[in-house]
């Protein structure tokens, strides 16, 4: 799958992935979703960032976590 709104850049925010350029971190969006915001809030709290953008950021984080093992904890 290929990204054209992701950046990653070493020479920027130490090379996380950000919004096109703009320093806005991918993880930060997707925590901003996952706190229960809309994407209106997020884009009225970024106005650089288009709808687009959110959709991207959720679909890479997706991604970064799909066939990767993960430590969870059972609930029981």
């Amino acid at each position: 799958m290929k990204f054209g709104r992701i950046t990653i850049d070493p020479e920027k925010m130490g090379g996380v992935p950000c919004i096109r350029d703009l320093r806005i971190p991918v993880a930060t969006i997707v925590a901003m979703v996952a706190e229960g915001m809309s994407s209106e809030e997020i884009l009225k709290f970024y106005p650089d960032l288009e709808e687009e953008d959110i959709r991207e950021a959720l679909l890479f984080a997706a991604e970064a976590v799909k066939e990767r093992e993960l430590p969870l904890t059972s609930i029981r």
